[in-house]
Order: C-alpha cells, then structure tokens, then sequence
C-alpha cells in the first residue's frame, strides 16, 4: 500500500480498552504503530477520542449525568490529560505533536477551513503529528461536529489524504450485528455506500462512545465521495495499523468513489447547506451529464429555506435524493422568483441579474 498522508481515527473504546477510563497501555499501542509509520516518512494525523473518559477517571467518576455542560466539563479536565499522555508516550520516539481542538464552524466556514487546513499541512511540513479532537469543552449542539468519526472523515478531505482508518471496537462492517446474529459476515470491500448498507449500521455497543456503525458509514461516505479510501477496523487487534498499511485484508474497506476534488468543491462537501433546491428531471439529467452543466432557474422546481446569496445549498432529484452540493448565485426569496423562469427573463423578473445559472458548475460538486 503506498498510502503517504494517512488520517487515524481513534475511538473511546480502544482507548480505554472498554473500561471506564483511560489506559495508557492502550494509547501507547496506538501511540508505537503511529510512531513506525511516522519514521518510514508517512506524514500521520490522529483524530482521538477519549478526553471525557479521562476526565471521568481524573475525577474518580463523579456522578454528573448526561448534560451537556456536565460533559463539556469531563471534556476541559481530561483533555488536558490526553494530550499529557500523548506527549509522554510520543517523547519516548523523539515525535513532536500538537492538539488541535475544531468545531463545525472550522471547517465549513470557508475562512476558517483554509486556515485550519493551512496550520495542519505547516505542522506535516515539519514532521509533526497532529492530534486533532472535536472541541467539546466550547462546542454547542448547533456547531459541534457530532462525533470524531465524522470530524476524522471531514479532515480527511480538506488534507486530501490518502487513507482514512476508524479504529473501532468492532472488527469492521457485518451483513448482521455479529453480537446478535452468529450468522453474521464480515463484508471486506465495498465499492459503494447505499441506503441497503446503512441499514446494516446500528447502535453503539457499549455507553462509552458517541459513534455506533452509523456515523462510521457516514464518514466512510464522506471521505470516499472526496477520493479517500476509508477502512473501519478493530483497534485492539495487534499492530493492527502496521498490517493495514503493509496491505493485510483486516477489517471492511471502502473504496473511493472519486478522485480527490479541486479546493473548492472539497470545501463543499464538507460545509452545512443553509438551504435545498429541487430539481426537475431534464436539470437532473444535465447535472449529472458526463461533462456536466450547470444548474439554470428553469430546471428548478421548489426552494426550500431562507439565505443570502453564495449559501451553500443541497441540490434534491425529484424523489427527493440529494444530489450535488452548490454556492447559490441568488437569495433564497430571489431564487422563488426566478425559478420555473428561462435564464434570459432574470433581469426583467428581479430588475438585475448575477448571471444565467442558479448554481454554476464550477461552483458545484457532484455527490455520486
């Protein structure tokens, strides 16, 4: 496997070897293969988990409930932790690291993604690891990521990596849930991710992560969808990452479904829609033409949600699938006006126009 910029996900479950609270022994077993990786000249960026179950064991497992400022506070204390441990264990192999903490807003607010993309390429550049987790401690419902998986798969993109890996507590992807289902079979290799795969996802399997096999097929399809092929794998299995690496069959592997986007459209596929289009069938057909086309007012059939002009809205089929994201030309209120319309009528509808296309292609990527 020729993999060079490779982003590891870590999970709370291989962390704390499916204990209540942080096991050196288990970081420092993540903490070697990252470390041989990084001396064959890899350039390395871990995504760990883990800050609320070492501030649970920090505080000897207080009794707080499952607030969130209860949470964010396990978050502020263990934190400080991980990162301490990672530092220790790291120092034993020479190896520089960093934390960054990111929310949402860090990578779907185009000046900031830049940015943050920017300090992560510097900090490769000089041979130093990023160790990247969601800012829970300041983070609110409306702009946290939601779980690390997704946040490993939208860093995956912005850096155009090679390979994402989810280190999990489950061997990989099951035609069943193998906890229920002796039946169940591993599933090596998937070329595609569809709604028949999703339903295989359930629920965590123990009360210590926040992402079941769901979110890691979200990611998955994510980062597939932005050229990274992504592989879900147990954590705890020996020198797991090593073997990945040296092209072993371990765990379920995805399989890009494109080649790694311009900047643009890669920031698009991360950013939150502020909005959705419907689109007849003839625009669907043109979006989705080999040489594309962009999307005009005429093939629009329903606007949905209130923005400003250069949103970033989600482009629907008429059976409602989505299809594409894009940076919309026009207001949401402008957009009502004009749609149903031919291109030449936008400036006697509106009195202006910003030009002939709703979305135009260049502003647009395609997500299958």
């Amino acid at each position: 496997m020729t993999s060079q910029r490779i982003v590891v996900k870590v999970g709370t479950s291989t962390l704390t070897g499916g204990t209540l609270q942080l096991k050196p022994q288990h970081v420092l077993a993540i903490v070697e293969q990252v470390a041989r990786l990084h001396q064959q000249g890899r350039e390395i960026i871990l995504v760990s988990s883990g800050a609320q179950a070492a501030g649970r064991g920090r505080l000897n497992f207080p009794e707080l409930g499952r607030s969130v400022p209860a949470k964010q506070m396990l978050s502020a204390v263990g934190q400080s932790y991980l990162m301490r441990t990672y530092n220790d264990l790291f120092d034993i192999f020479e190896i520089v690291v960093a934390q960054v903490l990111l929310t949402r807003d860090d990578l779907s607010i185009r000046s900031r993604y830049l940015n943050a993309r920017d300090t992560l390429l510097t900090l490769l550049e000089r041979r130093i690891i990023p160790i990247i987790n969601e800012n829970d401690a300041v983070a609110t419902e409306e702009i946290r990521v939601g779980d690390n998986d997704n946040l490993s798969a939208l860093v995956a993109s912005a850096l155009e990596a090679d390979l994402l890996i989810i280190l999990t507590d489950q061997q990989g992807l099951f035609t069943a849930d193998p906890r229920s289902d002796p039946q169940a079979q591993l599933i090596s290799n998937v070329t595609r991710i569809d709604e028949a795969l999703m339903a295989l996802a359930g629920g965590t399997s123990n009360g210590m992560g926040t992402g079941g096999m769901l979110t890691k097929l979200q990611a998955a399809q994510t980062a597939t969808r932005s050229g990274v092929a992504t592989i879900i794998a147990q954590g705890a299995q020996p020198e797991v990452l090593l073997r990945l690496i040296a092209g072993e069959q371990v765990g379920t592997r995805f399989e890009p479904t494109s080649t790694h986007r311009e900047s643009r459209k890669r920031w698009l596929l991360t950013d939150r829609t502020q909005g959705a289009v419907t689109v007849d069938n003839g625009a669907m057909r043109a979006l989705q033409a080999v040489d594309g086309a962009s999307l005009l007012p005429v093939g629009i059939t329903r606007v949905d949600g209130d923005f400003r002009r250069s949103a970033t809205l989600s482009i629907h089929a008429p059976d409602g699938r989505e299809i594409a994201h894009g940076l919309s030309n026009y207001s949401s209120d402008e957009l009502r006006r004009i749609c149903g319309h031919k291109s030449h009528e936008i400036h006697a509808i509106l009195g202006y126009s910003y030009g002939d296309a709703a979305i135009h292609r260049n502003q647009m990527v395609m997500l299958d």
